[in-house]
């Protein structure tokens, strides 16, 4: 009984610290995403750990870990906010799309894609409260396995996992180069004109990098020199810089002063590549996740037909269409 009390003492709010703190590993990072001081990040879990009388982490150097009661509690935690989100869906329900939260976790690339079409949805919906995860498909995977989100974006769904995938749109990769390279004066390039060149390329887990790699597999091509930088934004810098070439999405072009960076004609490229929405099976998704769902296939319409499942092998012999 006294257990049970103590249990009770905690507060919504705690919980929430607790698992943002948890799902982190990390004090700072969460008082980021929570948009509270550090201080009163590290008093809420104290009040918490207080009232059930466990201690929920362990501090090995300066790593943050959970401990098995730690573990068990987060667990409960993440039922716990499950089982309000459903409530919150009932809610929704009756109060049309009004009022509620959406979640969506979608990979670095997608960035290019999902903020323009989050916005016109925002405005049409003023008081849902969006919550916008951005990683490499690594991150990404782990969050869609922990059900963390209501929608993901994936170029490359993971397919290992028992997942629902529809197709968005192409996302072709293409080589860039600074508009004074001498390459960019070429009309036609083999990829043996670039093997004096160093590729800047994304980190291991990545999905571009992913694609690339299987794009030089099957060719037969092979790579030259590297050099691996763990951002879009920064390649772009660092060919703007003449560091190197890089093969990225062509929608990232877009995002670039006009000439700056310019597509390199290579024979063999684009890499064809897509964009995917991505559910665990079975998930029920909320009225709120179900609408902005269709506002993407609306907006992103027209669309091949016969894309709403996921095939490995038409996936990797789908030919891109420039955009």
């Amino acid at each position: 009984m006294k257990t049970r009390l103590h249990t009770r003492q905690t507060t919504f709010r705690q919980l929430e610290i607790f698992k943002t703190v948890a799902e982190r590993l990390s004090v700072t990072e969460a008082a980021h995403a929570l948009h509270l001081a550090q201080p009163t990040v590290s008093t809420q879990l104290a009040k918490l750990s207080e009232a059930l009388g466990v201690q929920p982490f362990e501090q090995i150097g300066k790593r943050l870990y959970l401990t098995d009661v730690g573990e068990e509690l987060l667990a409960s935690t993440r039922e716990l906010f499950d089982v309000l989100d459903r409530l919150e869906m009932r809610l929704a329900q009756r109060a049309g799309l009004s009022i509620g939260r959406l979640r969506l976790g979608v990979v670095t690339t997608a960035k290019y894609l999902v903020p323009a079409l989050l916005g016109p949805f925002c405005k049409a919906h003023p008081q849902v409260e969006v919550e916008l995860q951005v990683g490499n498909r690594a991150d990404i995977r782990q969050r869609l396995q922990a059900n963390l989100d209501d929608l993901y974006v994936f170029s490359h769904p993971p397919r290992e996992l028992d997942i629902e995938a529809q197709w968005l749109t192409d996302n072709p990769l293409v080589v860039i180069a600074p508009q004074d390279h001498p390459l960019a004066r070429r009309r036609r390039l083999r990829w043996t004109d670039l093997a004096g060149e160093r590729l800047l390329m994304r980190e291991p887990g990545s999905g571009t990098r992913h694609a690339i790699e299987r794009h030089l597999a099957q060719q037969g091509w092979t790579l030259g020199r590297t050099l691996t930088i763990a951002s879009n934004e920064a390649i772009k810098e660092a060919v703007l810089s003449g560091l190197g070439l890089a093969i990225l999405s062509r929608h990232a072009l877009t995002h670039m002063a006009p000439g700056n960076l310019v597509e390199l004609p290579v024979q063999g490229f684009p890499i064809p590549n897509s964009w995917y929405l991505v559910t665990p099976r079975g998930k029920q998704s909320s009225p709120i996740a179900l609408a902005f769902r269709e506002h993407l296939l609306s907006a992103l319409a027209p669309k091949p037909a016969g894309r709403s499942s996921l095939s490995a092998e038409e996936r990797r012999t789908r030919p891109s269409r420039r955009v």
